[in-house]
């Protein structure tokens, strides 16, 4: 798998005081997990036709062995909004990432798909460490702060 790279300036978290309550409740409102076959090796409930396709050099979501459903994915999404995990806003007005870390201290990373109000997610993986630690870090700042 290529690595990504890490100073895409659209990867970046913006800062919590420079997120608008609107832009909170428009991702609330109008924003939806869906999921994508791609990242997917057990489909779960995602309900892919067919019902899974990833291909070998994208991330899984649930290739670490832990499955993650449907509805677990989408209240990672929401609460990634909530504390405000997201990137700069794009075209069309919403981010192009969001991030979330789950119990087990898991970093996901929800992607905005084009010319649509629906995102993917997928784990992040050991070889970008560095922007799991600050996810991590701002995950845990930003929820004392809300």
């Amino acid at each position: 798998m290529s690595k990504r790279q890490g100073n895409d300036p659209k990867r970046r978290l913006i800062p919590r005081h420079k997120i608008g309550a609107d832009i909170v409740r428009r991702l609330l409102d109008e924003a939806c997990y869906t999921g994508s076959a791609l990242h997917k090796r057990v489909a779960a409930d995602y309900g892919f036709h067919p019902p899974a396709n990833p291909r070998p050099n994208k991330s899984l979501c649930d290739g670490s062995g832990r499955t993650v459903r449907l509805a677990e994915a989408r209240a990672l999404f929401r609460e990634g909004v909530e504390r405000g995990m997201i990137s700069s806003i794009g075209h069309g007005g919403l981010p192009k990432y969001v991030w979330a870390v789950d119990s087990d201290g898991r970093v996901y990373e929800a992607k905005l798909e084009q010319g649509s109000y629906n995102y993917h997610g997928y784990e992040l993986g050991e070889d970008e460490d560095s922007m799991r630690r600050l996810v991590v870090e701002e995950w845990q700042l930003r929820w004392q702060a809300s």
